[in-house]
């Protein structure tokens, strides 16, 4: 129902950016590049849980040497993380890496010789503007016509990022996406929007530094949501001060609640309350995870929706229309029930064992999946 912003279209490997495709999913690992069995077992956790570009970082040489050892073996595409040494850029691109992130102002001459080898191998670019990076007197610039330093600051995002696609469009090099990204929600959103109402580049987007993920995870829901639901946005990352498997599962989730991601199945479940007499928490947190687990095995789950519910007010009756679900009783029971339709009431254990039927019933094994 979204209408998207019409961006142009790149390719990162074989995933399509821009254009009304799909927003990708992007992480980044936290191992040593320089560790290819590492490196590549994170790569490896990452896609199953749904990631679908990884960038990873090159500190030197022999980290862009590991590259093509990687990419021979990723089941997803690779950019290269690449900071001041244009060096680096080219051996990454010579290990066929899929896309290469970098600062087009931080690569002096060497520019030039990144650029034509980027067109030659048809090599995407990513070029961003970061609050932290953007240069004072850049800032000052906007501030003296009177803004806060709020917008001032976006208005210096937009045009940092501008001078860098500039740069790069003046050397042949198309295949660009952009990433306007700061610690602050406000400040990352009006970037964005104006960035996006002046060129038709494909869009990274995301809160950068957003924290821990108790505070990341809502500055990033937020930032990204709140774009996402205006039609910005074509990849996106969630910065998180942790695990790169919780990224992947915001992100996923993100997707999810702005209707750009089929949940299948949504898992929707009741607060807590003085009603509730079986332990809510525990039940939601292990239906979530049996779910998770069936999918990541390769099982397809017919089914749109499960509710899990604390009593029969908000069990068969305000969730009749979960496909399937189940819900505390005054006894301490669980009933299962099927589109408000009571299948039968066990013991806790018993009950949940005819839940985790029920969706195995409703679903299918994907072909390939072992």
């Amino acid at each position: 129902m979204l209408q998207r912003r019409n961006s142009r279209i790149i390719r990162i490997g074989n995933v399509a950016i821009g254009g009304g495709n799909p927003v990708s999913i992007q992480s980044m690992t936290n191992t040593d590049t320089r560790d290819v069995a590492s490196t590549l077992a994170q790569i490896r956790q990452l896609h199953e849980l749904g990631c679908e570009i990884v960038r990873l970082a090159v500190p030197d040489q022999e980290a862009a040497r590991a590259l093509a050892e990687i990419r021979a073996a990723s089941p997803i595409p690779l950019v290269a993380d690449i900071h001041f040494d244009y060096r680096l850029a080219l051996a990454a691109m010579e290990s066929d890496v899929d896309a290469v992130r970098l600062n087009p102002g931080n690569l002096g001459e060497g520019l030039e010789l990144v650029a034509a080898e980027a067109v030659k191998r048809n090599v995407p670019i990513r070029v961003g503007a970061n609050s932290g990076s953007v240069r004072p007197a850049l800032l000052h610039k906007f501030e003296s016509q009177g803004m806060s330093r709020d917008e001032a600051m976006a208005e210096a995002l937009v045009e940092s990022a501008l001078e860098q696609c500039r740069m790069l469009e003046k050397l042949g090099v198309t295949a660009i996406k952009a990433a306007l990204k700061s610690s602050s929600v406000p400040v990352t959103v009006a970037a964005y929007r104006k960035f996006a109402d002046r060129t038709d580049y494909p869009l990274h987007i995301g809160v950068t530094e957003a924290g821990t993920p108790g505070r990341g995870i809502v500055k990033s829901a937020v930032g990204i949501g709140t774009l996402l639901m205006e039609g910005i946005g074509d990849t996106l990352r969630v910065s998180l001060t942790g695990d790169p498997a919780e990224e992947v599962v915001t992100g996923r989730r993100i997707l999810e609640a702005c209707g750009l991601r089929d949940a299948s199945p949504e898992i929707v479940s009741c607060p807590t309350c003085g009603r509730t007499e079986i332990d809510l928490i525990g039940l939601a947190e292990r239906a979530e995870q049996f779910i998770s687990s069936a999918k990541q095995e390769g099982y397809e789950i017919n089914l749109r929706k499960v509710a899990v519910m604390g009593c029969a007010v908000n069990g068969p009756g305000e969730a009749r229309d979960a496909d399937l679900g189940m819900a505390g009783s005054k006894n301490g029971q669980l009933v299962i029930f099927k589109l408000g339709k009571v299948v039968g009431a066990f013991e806790p254990e018993a009950g949940f064992e005819c839940f985790k039927a029920e969706i195995l019933k409703c679903s299918q094994k994907k072909k390939g999946k072992v």
